[in-house]
């Protein structure tokens, strides 16, 4: 009989060492319904009524079985050529996932080893650290450039041809400073690193227009994987239903270590749905777009300082404690995200762009409360 490792304290079997030392990544989702939610990035009106009729019309006998995916790829392909793309993607090129997250841990799980590299950049979604970390990954993130925080280009593409990471993941735009890296340069890093697997995680790309996929061509470019999701756009957050799109065999590789059933139901209900009515997801993006522009002008108007760049989402440094501006909000209703100890955007807010209406109101508030430090 082989000896087992137990805790002293409990007498239960002790994790690996990466999860022993490893904080879960968590976020205050809790009590927010009912307010302006500009905290998540999440589409602040809800998804296209077609949805809703859709999930309410689910028969009883559909919750008692497994779910199924027929069909599923296929409408995902047939909504992404009706946007123009160089080479025609395959269902096979279709990976589904519970969320993007999802779809993150799938690629460490699959491809990530101890020892071995992640390269990203800083600051960036939080939620890759700990992918990395539970599969004892050394990381590499490299800073963001100057007040505008550009893109560490130069320095990634050296990084990428030296020292040979595993895998490279950009956020594209990034979260949170909205930085857009042309998808040209992004097939640029793909192919003269054919070693690494870059994946481009593009959930805001709908705001700015910068998705590779028009362009991918996964068969020149085997080692790119592009992830996507419908939570931002067609306000299916709360479903959870996330894509990644790449080389078949990639693609596969993902999904044997996803569950065969990860994707519920009604997720899959939702997302039929919400692709057959894409002219919703584009009215809110237009919307999202002029709200956008609506605030811009108050900003530079006032003087407060900003940066609004890509996605929905933009960051503004109060002059009161980021931390008091947020309670007060909260106390108008209104939920935006404090980014208080985060490199390079130290006493910043998040704050999500929702419909002019909604940018008005948290407007309003905000020179209110500002107004205090007067």
């Amino acid at each position: 009989m082989g000896s087992a490792r137990f805790s002293a304290s409990s007498g239960s079997p002790n994790p690996r060492p990466e999860v022993e030392s490893l904080h879960a990544y968590t976020a205050p989702l809790e009590g927010r319904r009912g307010l302006l939610r500009l905290d998540f990035n999440e589409n602040t009106i809800g998804p296209s009524p077609r949805v809703v009729e859709a999930l309410r019309a689910i028969p009883a006998d559909q919750i008692a079985i497994y779910p199924e995916y027929d069909g599923l790829r296929e409408a995902v392909v047939a909504n992404l050529a009706a946007s123009g793309l160089a080479v025609p993607l395959q269902p096979a090129q279709v990976g589904l996932f519970n969320g993007v997250d999802a779809a993150i841990h799938a690629i460490f799980h699959a491809y990530g080893d101890r020892g071995d590299q992640l390269l990203t950049t800083s600051p960036t979604f939080g939620y890759y650290t700990p992918c990395a970390q539970m599969q004892g990954m050394e990381i590499l993130a490299i800073p963001y450039e100057g007040s505008h925080f550009r893109f560490p280009l130069e320095l990634i593409s050296t990084i990428l041809q030296e020292q040979r990471p595993k895998l490279l993941l950009l956020c594209n735009p990034n979260n949170p400073t909205g930085t857009r890296l042309a998808p040209e340069q992004v097939l640029e890093l793909a192919f003269a690193a054919p070693q690494s697997l870059v994946v481009v995680d593009e959930l805001y790309e709908a705001f700015t227009g910068d998705s590779v996929m028009p362009l991918a061509n996964f068969a020149a470019t085997p080692n790119l994987l592009v992830l996507r999701s419908l939570a931002k756009t067609a306000g299916l957050a709360g479903l959870r239903m996330g894509f990644a799109f790449g080389a078949a065999d990639v693609v596969d590789r993902l999904a044997r270590v996803t569950g065969p059933y990860d994707i519920n139901s009604f997720a899959v209900t939702a997302a039929f749905a919400a692709l057959a009515d894409q002219p919703y997801v584009d009215a809110y993006v237009a919307e999202v777009m002029l709200a956008r522009d609506w605030l811009r002008s108050r900003l530079d108007a006032s003087g407060v300082r900003y940066h609004l760049e890509g996605g929905n989402y933009l960051l503004i440094w109060p002059r009161l404690p980021p931390s008091e501006v947020e309670a007060a909000l909260r106390a108008e209703g209104i939920l935006v995200r404090d980014m208080s100890g985060k490199s390079l955007i130290d006493g910043s807010l998040r704050v999500s762009i929702g419909t002019t209406k909604q940018m008005q109101r948290f407007w309003e508030a905000f020179t209110t409360v500002e107004s205090l430090s007067e």
